[in-house]
């Protein structure tokens, strides 16, 4: 028997007997934080988890064993061109416009196939902040000098951070990319024209199933809105005919396994995160632990703290697709300072604290406190240089 270790049990059950011992049951604004918590659970769970997790967990486990590592170094390795990894990874992320949660399986698939951890953290990045309707929204209900701020910053972020997290990790990923290199090429057992349709139609679903309504009825945006169930139903049919016609069942069977490996690894740490998101912060317009009142009470003015305290807070909170933007048109209207505006609407999205969660299981504490840390001061400071310059 190792003492160390008994006693190491020791302190985990006193420690747990203690959080159950002095539990605040019966208190309203306790037992209001927890019903919020499994509230927002059932939100996600309705609205997140069929039609924009499991397409994302089905396109990540047709990335991981479909795509070639070859491809995968040539265009998103660590030493492949600077200038096409990351155009192809902000690219890649802005066009399928993803939630934070949503983006970790694809972020995931891309990087365990041998992506650098630049290019892979700046599609990260841009999945969930370069989302093109997002930021339309900002511009019509939050200003034009707003929305154009958030897609600079976004587009500016994505790839910076990308190259910021390559070089604080530069050893490691050199290390990494020699053991990538070593390993012989595969020949490809599809044609690219096969390949493109396979991914293409599992993307076409993730994107058009989660089609949001557009703010103002008309135009093409509305058209696609009325027209998303055909186009999701043709994307599943093209989806279909390709794995029948071009794939083998023993490969179908791969990658069903490599998507319920994603979807065990990834799913029961997001549900963890969301209920805790919930307890803590609660739903828009409903209150967790933590009352509204501080939150709006520190957001006001354009100071250093008020910029960060916004960037922390929305790193934490979870956001679904465009739900950023009538929140802060609340928070505005409370008082909140436009520079804080901006660093919440530059990390809220990004970052979420189930994607934080996930995030640590997939590249360890270091990278993921790096990464969460790079978004955080270039919300704070980016915020901080909109509200001196547009006050």
């Amino acid at each position: 028997m190792s003492w160390k270790q008994e006693g190491k049990w020791l302190a985990a059950m006193v420690t747990v007997f203690l959080a159950v011992y002095f539990l605040p049951v019966g208190a309203i604004r306790f037992d209001r934080a927890v019903l919020e918590g499994f509230h927002l659970l059932k939100s996600y769970a309705r609205e997140h988890v069929l039609l924009c997790l499991v397409p994302a967990f089905f396109i990540a486990g047709g990335i991981s064993v479909f795509v070639s590592q070859a491809s995968v170094l040539k265009y998103l390795g660590a030493n492949a061109n600077k200038t096409l990894a990351y155009g192809v990874a902000s690219v890649s992320g802005s066009v399928l416009a993803v939630c934070s949660c949503t983006v970790l399986p694809l972020f995931a698939g891309i990087y365990r196939m041998g992506a650098g951890l630049g290019p892979a953290t700046a599609f990260l990045y841009s999945g969930p902040a370069i989302n093109v309707l997002a930021i339309v929204l900002t511009a019509r209900v939050l200003g034009l000098e707003m929305g154009v701020a958030r897609a600079v910053g976004a587009i500016a972020f994505s790839v910076l951070i990308g190259l910021l997290m390559h070089a604080f990790f530069r050893a490691e990923e050199q290390s990494r990319a020699a053991r990538a290199a070593a390993v012989p090429p595969e020949t490809p057992a599809r044609s690219l024209g096969q390949e493109t349709a396979y991914f293409a139609s599992m993307a076409g679903i993730l994107v058009f199933a989660n089609w949001a309504r557009p703010q103002i009825a008309g135009g093409w945006w509305q058209a696609a809105y009325d027209a998303r169930w055909i186009l999701t139903a043709a994307s599943s049919v093209v989806l279909i005919a390709a794995l029948a016609a071009w794939f083998r069942r023993d490969e179908i069977a791969e990658w069903l396994v490599a998507t319920w490996i994603f979807a065990k690894q990834i799913l029961p740490l997001l549900f963890a995160g969301v209920f805790v998101a919930g307890v803590l912060l609660g739903r828009p317009g409903e209150e967790g632990l933590i009352p509204s009142a501080w939150v709006s009470g520190l957001v006001g003015g354009n100071s250093i703290g008020a910029n960060f305290f916004a960037a922390v807070v929305g790193a934490f909170m979870y956001f679904a697709t465009l739900t950023e933007v009538p929140i802060l048109q609340g928070l505005i209207g409370a008082g909140m300072g436009k520079g804080p505006a901006l660093a919440l609407l530059l990390a809220g999205p990004a970052l979420s604290l189930p994607s934080m969660i996930v995030l640590a299981g997939i590249l360890g504490a270091r990278k993921t406190i790096t990464y969460i840390a790079l978004v955080v001061f270039m919300s704070t400071a980016t915020g901080f240089l909109y509200g001196w310059l547009f006050a």
